[in-house]
Parts: C-alpha cells; sequence; structure tokens
C-alpha cells in the first residue's frame, strides 16, 4: 500500500529534483549531468574484499548523485528509477563488454538483495526497481537483457550502517545464498551483479560468493583480482564465469584509483 500511495502522490503533488530540490523538475540536466559523470569506469575499494567483482561505477557516491540515490531509495522518489536505471545500464554494458556476436547471450541481472524489514520499512525494493528499468534501458538499445533476483538473505542482518570494513565483511559472511532452481536460470546468460551502491565492497563480495564466483588469489606484482594464467577469472558456474558487477555510484576514494604508465596501481595517492 505504502508503494501505491507513493505512485498516486507522485502524479498529484508538486515536484522537485532530488538531487538539488529546484521545483518543477524529477531530475534538473546539472544533476542529471552529475548522474552520468564521465561514463563508467572501474572502480575498486581499499581495502579490497576477497572475492569481489570486477565492479564499474559512473558516478562517485557524493553531493547530489548522492541525493538523488537517497531520494529513492528512503524518500520514495521512484520516478527517479527512469534515470538512475540508465545510469546503471551504462555501467552493466561497462561490465560485461561488447556483444560477443550477432546472436550474444542475453545479459542477466542480478540485484543484491535487500532485506525483507527494509522492502516494507521502504515500502519498495530499490535495487530492484532500478535493475528493471536498467534492463528495459539495455533491451531499447538492441542488448537483450532481463532481471533474474535469484540471491536471498539466509539468515538475518544487521543494518550496514556505521559498520567499517571490517565489520561489514562479518555481518554479511555466509548471509546471502540462491533460491531453489535459481542455479538453472542463471545457465541462459552472462551474469552481472548489480547494485545502486558500493561502499566497502562486502555486499558485492558476498553476492558473487553465493553466486558460486572462486577467489582467485592474488599474485605479487600483479594487479589484485588477476593471475598470470587468466585474468579476472572465476573458476566455478552458475553463468558467472567472469566475475561482473555494475553499480551507479561507488566511494570517492575508489574513484582515485588508476594505472600509470609504469604499471603501478595507485590507490588514493599510494601505490600497492
Amino acid at each position: 500500500m505504502r508503494g501505491w500511495w507513493r505512485e498516486i502522490a507522485g502524479l498529484v503533488l508538486p515536484v522537485a529534483c532530488g538531487g538539488c530540490g529546484r521545483p518543477r523538475t524529477v531530475l534538473c540536466p546539472e544533476c542529471a549531468a552529475a548522474l552520468t559523470g564521465a561514463g563508467p569506469r572501474r572502480v575498486r575499494p581499499a581495502p579490497e574484499p576477497a572475492g569481489l567483482p570486477v565492479v564499474h561505477a559512473v558516478a562517485p557516491y557524493a553531493d547530489s548523485v548522492r541525493e538523488l540515490l537517497l531520494a529513492h531509495k528512503e524518500r520514495g522518489a521512484l520516478a527517479l528509477a527512469g534515470p538512475l536505471g540508465g545510469a546503471l545500464a551504462d555501467a552493466v554494458t561497462a561490465a560485461a563488454g561488447p556483444a560477443t556476436g550477432p546472436v550474444s547471450p542475453p545479459l542477466l541481472l542480478v540485484p543484491v538483495p535487500s532485506s525483507r524489514s527494509s522492502v516494507r520499512t521502504r515500502g519498495h525494493d530499490p535495487t530492484r526497481r532500478i535493475a528493471l528499468a536498467a534492463a528495459a534501458r539495455l533491451r531499447r538499445g538492441g542488448r537483450a537483457a532481463q532481471v533474474v533476483p535469484v540471491l536471498r538473505q539466509r539468515r538475518y542482518v544487521a543494518d550496514q550502517a556505521g559498520l567499517g570494513a571490517r565489520g561489514r565483511l562479518a555481518n554479511l559472511s555466509g548471509a546471502l545464498e540462491v533460491v531453489p532452481g535459481g542455479a538453472r536460470l542463471l545457465e541462459a546468460g552472462r551474469v552481472v551483479l548489480v547494485d545502486d551502491l558500493m561502499t566497502t565492497g562486502a555486499s558485492l563480495a558476498e553476492a558473487a560468493r553465493a553466486l558460486g564466483g572462486v577467489h582467485v588469489p592474488f599474485i605479487p606484482g600483479l594487479p589484485r583480482g588477476m593471475t598470470e594464467r587468466s585474468p579476472e577469472r572465476s573458476l566455478s558456474g552458475h553463468g558467472f564465469e567472469q566475475r561482473r558487477a555494475a553499480v551507479i555510484a561507488s566511494s570517492p576514494a575508489s574513484f582515485e584509483i588508476n594505472r600509470n604508465s609504469s604499471g603501478t596501481w595507485i590507490v588514493a595517492g599510494g601505490e600497492r
């Protein structure tokens, strides 16, 4: 009922930009530009949790982008699902890479699940709603895509707010599982984990574990997550042959990781 009421209220009540509050628009041009940013790019938290997929994001989680995500998730600005889904679709495309042929397998967007209590409190599942909008955008662009919500929480998870990287990992360890019959659904295409936001990477790492992603050990001298034999590979099935994930926004620090000409990874001003 709460979600239904928000849908109706959005049609009859005055609207304001979810990013800056400008009246009479759901998303102003300036905030839309901030949401798309400079285009999707690889992002990596520091420290990086074991088993984290290769993650792409479109914008740092700050300023108007932060407000847009909060407006959709916590304040019921459901009309933002469309533009947020468009941004996620860009990140999914970057994560999945180009189509492999005229009849490429579909992209299977697997949302990181919210708890039932969070969905009840908010009146909707924000990640799933954005994922559906992203899949629709991808299909309009000629890329076969669908949302496959095969993950669920198998035990209680505490509120992540206020927890650091280590606390989030402990809180989420073993918390997710694939629903019965879910593995069969994932055989039909290329899996991309999706979420609205990555902070420490704990949620995506746990989701990858639940999907059957095998952690590739770190080899000194190579970027984390790569091996001499096969870059960025996972060894198990469930359609998750290469670990990929896409989010709309990530912590600003994770955008500061770049590779210089000598091949050294620069992490927020330091080396590793």
